[in-house]
């Protein structure tokens, strides 16, 4: 009898522990499915017009076209030729010209988006080895690379494939930021937007030089720097206040909390002046009206990357996007209005 009730007792005990773990299992699930609501929500908010001092927040419909990496669509990523195709083209007109920068061995801002050569040239077959960064190459060096080998046309062509030495001319070779700041401002009206690729030391060295090539040539005022590198963002915070910056990812993640409570900060609280973000690469929704406006409100401009669909390009226009990075600027030029 005694040992009926010991195991009646034990099963009761048993079947109270399942059941506050069901509970607690169910309000978990409630808990994720809430917050994962919350964060997908597509906000009905109406863009709103704000009293700005940005340069980069733009009136509803005015949206803004970068050139990704000069178009990389249309021409060989980041190359002279494509800042060419920029300046030149019948089909549309760029706002802004992105591209991205490393350094090589001996100090030369050289633009290159991949982490290595080897992605857009043929270094593998010339300096006979993979994993060929730049940091590890002169200038000199890596001017004798072909940076349009692994271009591919409209049509699925690789037109500049197999070019070699004398060959290979001269706007398909390695170009410098200052090459290109220096052609662009010769040949148009550009602002631009600059990323770091490179981390730690080099990515250190790197925001110097840019600085003095954009303290040079007085573009300070028409230049985004970017970086995903904390520990570059926080060096030119620290010793170049006078750029405009982009926000690195916990300060994307933070904004986009405050903007889903509308939480008042002071003027000045974000310390970086553009979000460039995907509006749904992830779970969380960032291509709202709710996030757009809270930016603006606190004097932060939002530009979307990388969005080649018309569709999207104009949804996002009809929501108060300020700029679009788009890989097809001809796309993108059709799809504004422009």
């Amino acid at each position: 009898m005694k040992n009926t009730k010991e195991r009646s007792k034990t099963v009761s005990v048993i079947l109270k522990i399942v059941r506050i773990l069901l509970v607690c299992v169910a309000i978990i699930a409630l808990t994720v499915f809430g917050l994962y609501k919350l964060v997908t929500h597509q906000w009905k908010d109406k863009p709103q017009d704000y009293a700005a001092t940005n340069q980069y927040i733009t009136a509803l419909g005015d949206t803004m076209i970068a050139a990704h990496r000069g178009g990389r669509s249309l021409f060989p990523q980041g190359t002279m030729m494509a800042f060419e195709g920029c300046v030149n083209s019948q089909t549309f007109e760029a706002d802004i010209i992105e591209f991205d920068v490393q350094l090589t061995a001996d100090e030369k801002l050289i633009i290159l988006h991949d982490e290595t050569l080897d992605e857009v040239t043929n270094a593998i077959e010339h300096f006979g080895k993979s994993d060929n960064y730049a940091k590890d190459y002169t200038y000199e060096e890596i001017y004798n690379l072909n940076f349009g080998e692994y271009f591919k046309d409209k049509n699925g062509n690789t037109p500049y494939k197999g070019l070699r030495g004398e060959d290979i001319p001269d706007n398909l070779r390695v170009a410098t930021a200052t090459d290109a700041l220096t052609y662009l401002e010769n040949n148009g009206e550009y602002y631009y937007s600059i990323e770091i690729k490179c981390s730690g030391e080099s990515g250190i060295m790197a925001a110097d030089v840019l600085y003095d090539i954009l303290k040079q040539m007085n573009l300070i005022d028409k230049t985004i720097v970017a970086s995903f590198n904390r520990d570059v963002i926080l060096y030119l915070e620290e010793n170049y206040p006078d750029l405009t910056r982009t926000a690195y990812n916990i300060e994307v993640v933070k904004l986009y909390i405050d903007s889903l409570f509308d939480i008042d900060r002071p003027d000045g609280y974000y310390k970086f002046d553009v979000l460039q973000v995907p509006p749904d690469k992830y779970i969380v929704n960032l291509g709202t009206p709710k996030l757009i406006n809270y930016a603006h409100k606190n004097n932060v401009a939002v530009q979307y990357w990388t969005i080649n669909d018309a569709e999207r390009i104009a949804f996002l226009q009809s929501i108060g996007a300020d700029g679009i990075i788009t890989d097809k600027p001809d796309i993108a030029y059709k799809a504004l209005g422009s």
